[in-house]
């Protein structure tokens, strides 16, 4: 047999080269499969990875989040998404000792693509937990102002929302206020953020922009019952008491049940029946109503001086209590009343008036918070101006 083999063993040099060829192509391309297979199976594996973290994550189980995604990591170390959400989670977690981390991925996100409005906003939450007003402020700017994969104006204001809500947690009155007004600007017709935007407003006691976007609620959703409780309360506050009296009555004739309601009208209602600045008041009932409360407040004085065991009738150049002095003023003023129907006296209105809300303001601040007719009283020197519309 020997003398065949030679006949069976190519003698061209193009026939074993193609032999070579063929071979080396066809372990290419099962190496290239297995390879292909491999990455299918991680990135599925990631995939499934990635979805148990989000439903850690949705539970608050943010120790088993951040395990899931750690291991979607490994399956694809370079998907943003998974660097995203364990960032997110480490945040989340409520561990001041992850921060570093998540924000290590963060910063490497945003230096990848800067403009990207979700990483922003998850680096603004992290200055949040930090309690950096000014980065904080830095980042949800930059949430505000980057691209958003979907909704842009919605996420825009719900960002400038989340930094409000912020900045008034940590006192930053003034920053939150330009905040606001840039808010109420931009907002949606939607009767939800307008609501919350109110809020928001009052919180930060600026009662005339929340009483402009409670009406904007109600002008969009005239049914909106906390939008008339709102209104109402805006308006008490702002001493604008026959518009809150208005809104008031509108909440109560809808929800009868409402007490805070029914408290604030009751006190509303009680301000505008004695309020003697009101305008379009007829001279007898102003001074009616100035004697009344002139009467009340020497009720008031007696009433706290006893609670407070201080004698009116000492000498006032003695006594240690304001209450006293209170009393002798109120003594030199009396006689006034009698001139209030001259028509030269112009400013005795408001001469009386002015020893009513002294006394209202030191006794509210010596025997506690006045009632009734008294918190009337009270209410009305704190919003003079406001309480003469």
């Amino acid at each position: 047999m020997s003398w065949r083999l030679p006949k069976l063993v190519p003698r061209s040099a193009p026939v074993i080269l193609l032999v070579l060829t063929l071979a080396a192509a066809t372990g290419f391309a099962a190496v290239g499969h297995l390879v292909a297979r491999y990455n299918a199976n991680q990135q599925s594996r990631g995939r499934k990875l990635y979805a148990q973290g989000v439903a850690d994550t949705s539970a608050g189980r943010y120790d088993e989040a951040i395990a899931a995604f750690r291991a979607a990591l490994t399956c694809e170390p370079t998907n943003s998404q998974y660097q995203l959400s364990l960032a997110r989670a480490l945040r989340d977690s409520n561990d001041p000792r992850r921060l570093d981390e998540a924000e290590s991925y963060l910063v490497a996100l945003w230096q990848r693509s800067p403009q990207d409005a979700a990483v922003n906003l998850a680096l603004a939450r992290v200055a949040a937990h930090r309690g950096s007003i000014e980065d904080a402020t830095r980042y949800y700017h930059n949430a505000m102002y980057g691209v958003w994969n979907s909704d842009p104006d919605s996420n825009r204001s719900k960002a400038r929302i989340e930094l409000i809500q912020f900045l008034l947690k940590k006192g930053a009155t003034a920053n939150a206020e330009a905040e606001l007004m840039a808010l109420s600007t931009s907002l949606p017709p939607d009767p939800a953020t307008h609501l919350k935007a109110a809020r928001l407003f009052a919180e930060a006691q600026d009662y005339s922009g929340a009483l402009a976007q409670y009406r904007e609620v109600l002008h969009l959703d005239p049914s909106n019952s906390a939008a008339l409780v709102g209104a109402g309360e805006a308006a008490y506050n702002a001493g604008n008491y026959a518009v809150a009296q208005h809104y008031l009555q509108e909440a109560l004739n809808r929800n009868p049940q409402d007490a805070n309601a029914r408290q604030l009208l009751a006190t509303t209602e009680l301000i505008v029946r004695t309020n003697p600045f009101r305008s379009h008041l007829s001279d007898v009932e102003r001074n009616r109503r100035i004697v009344s409360a002139f009467s009340q407040a020497e009720k008031r004085l007696t009433e706290c001086a006893q609670q407070t065991g201080v004698d009116l009738n000492a000498s006032a150049a003695s006594a240690s209590s304001p209450l006293v002095g209170l009393q002798s003023r109120w003594t030199a003023t009396k006689p006034e009343l009698d001139r209030l129907r001259s028509p030269a006296e112009t400013d005795l209105p408001d001469t009386i008036m002015d020893v009513v809300f002294q006394i209202e303001q030191e006794t509210a601040s010596v025997c506690g918070q006045p009632q009734a007719l008294d918190l009337a009283l009270f209410l009305i020197s704190q919003k003079r101006e406001a309480a003469i519309q």
